[in-house]
Parts: C-alpha cells; sequence; structure tokens
C-alpha cells in the first residue's frame, strides 16, 4: 500500500491568468494568420506601488494585427476579474506590451523550401495514459481538477454579465487549488481517497465554517466519488478564510504550471511549457501527440498503462527518438514491438502532427485558450484526446 497525490489549480491562479492572455493572443493571431509563428509568455502582478500590471513578453511574427490590450482585458473580465474587491480589475489594470517578431534563424530553420516543417525547437515531450479513470488519466490528477471544476461551475451558474453590470452571486472568487492523495494497493490500483485539500478564495464576511460546508457540498459531485470513504480526510482552506487571491496577492508568469498541465507526479516532464506557443513548437503539438499515441495504446488493449517519449532537434522534420514503455503491463506485445508499432505507422514530423490535430485551426477545438486552465489532456473535446482503436487494432504486432 502506498500514498499519491496531484494536484490541480483553478483559471483564476495568478499562472493560469498569464497561460490564459498568453494562449488568448496566440488564438486571435492564429485565427487571422494561421502560419503565424508565435511564442508569446506573460507576467501578472501588483506593483509595490499597487498597480495591477500586466507584462506581454516574446516573439510574434505574424500578417494579422491584434489588440493585445483588449485581448488581455478580455481574459480577465472573462475569469472574474472585473472588480477591485477581487483584488484585480480588468478595466484598470495597466498593460506594457515588449513582444518583438520571431529571430530570422529560428523560422529559417524551421520553415523548409520544400514546404516541410522542421521542429522549432529542441525538446523531449512525453505522453501517458492508464486505465484509473474514464478517460484513462492518473485518478488523482483527474479528481483534482474535477473538484475545480465543481467550484467554477459554481461561479459559471451564478454569474451573470450584462453590458455594464455584472452579477457575481457564488461565494466562491476565481482563485483556488486543489490536492488529491490517493491510497492504492500492492499492484498499483487505486483502492480509496485519502485525502482532498481546497484551498479557495471567497467572499468577504464569511466564516471559515460556512465556507468549509459549501466546498463539501460540491464533493459528492465527483466523478470518483464512491472512492471517498469515511476516513478520507477533508482539509478545506488550512490557513483559515481567503480573500484576496490572483496577480494581487502573487505574480503569475506564462509556463510555470506544467506538472499541473501534464499528467502530474504520474508521469516525467520534457520541461517545456504549452502556453502562447504556436504549432510549430513540439514542446507544445508533439507533447499532445504523446499523449495521444499513449491513450490509443491503452484504449487499443495493447497495455494497461503506457507512457511515450518524443524527442526532436530544431529544424529537423524526423523525431530523433520513440519509446514506448509499459512497465509491465503490456497485453500483446514487448515495449520494442509497440515502439516500432508507431514508428511504422503514425506519422510524427512537426507537420503531421499539426495536420492530424487541425493545430492551425484553434476554433476547431475551442481554441488554445480552452487548454490553458484545466489541463490539457483528459478532456474528450480536444482532437489529441480521440480514441481511434479500429485503426491501431489492425496493426497489432503478431
Amino acid at each position: 500500500m502506498y500514498l499519491w497525490t496531484s494536484e490541480a489549480v483553478a483559471a483564476g491562479h495568478p499562472d493560469k491568468v498569464a497561460d490564459q492572455i498568453a494562449d488568448a493572443i496566440l488564438d486571435a493571431h492564429l485565427n487571422e494568420d494561421p502560419e503565424a509563428r508565435v511564442a508569446c509568455e506573460v507576467v501578472v502582478t501588483r506593483t509595490p506601488e499597487g498597480v495591477d500590471l500586466v507584462v506581454l513578453t516574446g516573439e510574434i511574427t505574424s500578417k494579422a494585427t491584434i489588440d493585445c490590450d483588449h485581448v488581455a482585458r478580455s481574459v480577465l473580465l472573462e475569469i472574474g476579474y472585473d472588480r477591485f474587491e477581487h483584488g484585480f480589475c480588468h478595466k484598470h489594470v495597466q498593460i506594457e506590451n515588449y513582444i518583438r517578431a520571431q529571430s530570422v534563424e529560428i523560422a529559417e530553420a524551421v520553415a523548409k523550401d520544400s514546404g516541410e516543417l522542421g521542429a522549432g525547437d529542441q525538446g523531449l515531450m512525453f505522453g501517458y495514459a492508464c486505465l484509473e479513470t474514464e478517460h484513462l488519466m492518473p485518478m488523482a490528477h483527474q479528481i483534482a481538477f474535477n473538484m475545480i471544476g465543481l467550484i467554477e461551475e459554481d461561479i459559471n451558474e451564478k454569474r451573470v454579465i450584462f453590458p455594464d453590470e455584472n452579477t457575481w452571486g457564488s461565494i466562491f472568487r476565481p482563485d483556488a487549488k486543489t490536492q488529491a492523495t490517493i491510497q492504492y494497493d500492492e499492484f498499483g490500483h487505486p483502492e480509496r481517497v485519502d485525502a482532498l485539500v481546497v484551498s479557495v478564495c471567497h467572499e468577504e464576511g464569511l466564516t471559515l465554517e460556512q465556507v468549509q460546508e459549501e466546498v463539501k457540498g460540491l464533493i459528492p459531485k465527483l466523478d470518483n466519488y464512491e472512492y471517498f470513504d469515511k476516513n478520507t480526510k477533508l482539509i478545506i482552506n488550512p490557513s483559515g478564510t481567503w480573500n484576496i487571491g490572483g496577480p494581487a496577492a502573487d505574480t503569475g508568469l506564462s509556463g510555470r504550471k506544467i506538472v499541473v498541465d501534464n499528467y502530474g507526479a504520474d508521469c516525467p516532464i520534457g520541461g517545456g511549457s504549452f502556453s502562447g506557443k504556436d504549432p510549430t513548437k513540439v514542446d507544445r503539438s508533439a507533447a499532445y501527440m504523446a499523449r495521444y499515441l499513449a491513450k490509443n495504446l491503452v484504449a487499443a488493449d495493447f497495455a494497461r498503462k503506457a507512457r511515450v517519449q518524443l524527442s526532436y532537434a530544431i529544424g529537423k522534420v524526423e523525431p530523433v527518438s520513440v519509446r514506448v514503455q509499459t512497465f509491465g503491463t503490456a497485453l500483446k506485445c514487448s515495449d520494442e514491438k509497440l515502439t516500432a508499432l508507431v514508428v511504422a505507422h503514425i506519422p510524427l514530423s512537426p507537420q503531421a502532427i499539426i495536420d492530424r490535430f487541425d493545430l492551425r485551426n484553434p476554433i476547431s477545438f475551442g481554441g488554445y485558450q480552452k487548454t490553458a486552465a484545466g489541463g490539457h489532456f483528459g478532456r474528450p473535446e480536444f482532437p489529441w484526446e480521440k480514441i481511434e482503436e479500429e485503426n491501431w487494432s489492425i496493426h497489432a504486432p503478431g
């Protein structure tokens, strides 16, 4: 028996605010210019003088002309940072734009005379899938995000936005963090939820007990609630009442929640972040492909658990390495044969990945901004989550 933990953060967490602004700027460029090259980084903070500040940086080369100021304010409004009492206000935030053009040397390395694309950078990416949950994600990771989703659902159901008025309704404010701990048996199968930690920002004038009862009322709605029992520890706002969160309380930086964005601690990460990057950056697109590979291998009964590593070199079309690992759970053949299956039948060039998932057309899956809060994986609306069992089964090695 052992315990294993994962965490999640809400859309109003300062790092996620930065991610969403970066991806909203990416969406705006790709919607007007699908060939745009975007690497946008964002900082959100409150200065020592009390000024709410958004700093836009990075490199963008695009035919589109985007009002990034408007995009950033719209994201803040959408999240709920629309009033001073929430600690950050979209109307009054100061925005500084230091975005410049992409390096010519990088651009020339990526775009080939043949029309193919080389990788936008070197790097290694991981994908993971397992049978612990319906969407083939680690259970601790899914419960942590599911809890965040219930808090945000409460906010969205009770919030009404008019042109000049915003009725909040919920006791919860946009910033929140959760953490789920699962107890596993000796064979690595989840047995029960040992602990759930929830820290959520809330409206003023409430006692800690009132907030705790409100959160407890949401827990029975969790997808895996059957794993909770009378001994499950519920730890809600352990530091006490919490009224000021988000960028006013803590500086946010895009690309800092990369473990949360992936699979928690159940899978290694390559180190590259996702948000603000167009799909020529394999940090993002190849990570989506690695998840697609792992998920389809598990869904097609090749293994009960799979991890896929891809690696690339800047400017090169094909991956430097591909490896499938199943950790002794393979059901039909060896890891080496599964790796050979992937290499033989699944195109892995940056262009092939972009085409398979239609990554230059973010409208097709709701936009990259949608990925920037709630996790990039385990959400069936995204094309890299599609299961194509029939296509995989016909290639099964003998």
